[in-house]
């Protein structure tokens, strides 16, 4: 194929063209070349440069939103385990089941120790309470002022929790014997530790890590 030379162009007809074609002609020249730029190499680099954008915004917001979660994650592990030391804690302070005679054993000798006399000393049916169980013990004592505080205050010493409510306090009324001493009656409610919770707790976490 012969390469066209310069002879071969028509400059002629373009000589006799008016001022206003040729201009036009160079406009229209340039709008050619520019559409075929904007087409074919503006518009695909365009796109390609605000997906690249869009996709570094949606990383960014990513990562923002992991820096949050991090710093969550850590304030949680740290309320997790001040929970769990907190929970271990009173669960020594919870006896089993084992234990409950002993301790109430202790709660009745504190009560002779500080020169009380017994008059009643209950347990009652214990109360389920989750983890835990309450052991009511219904208690009627008579002695001193000075001796029930010192009974109070014994059982408020002892290894394990005991809380007394309920306290009712009446005088005596009898002989020169009995004058002075005070006739209480009040509930000494203990808690023990439930062992069958704890395995259901247990089995409860390994089923859910079967299923996930």
């Amino acid at each position: 194929m012969a390469k066209p030379s310069l002879s071969s162009l028509p400059l002629d007809k373009i000589a006799a063209l008016t001022r206003v074609q040729r201009i036009a002609i160079c406009i229209g020249t340039f709008l050619l070349f520019g559409g075929l730029f904007y087409y074919l190499i503006y518009m695909p680099q365009s796109s390609q440069v605000s997906e690249l954008k869009q996709e570094f915004e949606d990383i960014e917001i990513k990562l923002t939103k992991a820096k949050a979660a991090s710093k969550n994650l850590k304030k949680y592990q740290k309320q997790y385990n001040d929970a769990e030391g907190k929970f271990r804690l009173v669960l020594r302070l919870l006896p089993d089941k084992k234990e409950i005679p002993s301790l109430l054993e202790s709660i009745s000798k504190s009560g002779r120790h500080s020169g009380l006399e017994f008059l009643l000393f209950k347990p009652a049916k214990e109360v389920p309470k989750g983890f835990y169980a309450e052991i009511p013990v219904k208690i009627e004592v008579v002695g001193g002022y000075h001796n029930l505080a010192m009974f109070f205050d014994k059982v408020s010493r002892l290894s394990r929790i005991v809380n007394v409510s309920d306290i009712n306090i009446k005088k005596v009324k009898g002989s020169k014997k009995a004058e002075g001493n005070l006739k209480t009656s009040c509930v000494a409610t203990t808690y023990r530790f439930i062992e069958d919770a704890k395995k259901k707790t247990a089995n409860g976490k390994k089923k859910k890590k079967k299923k996930g």
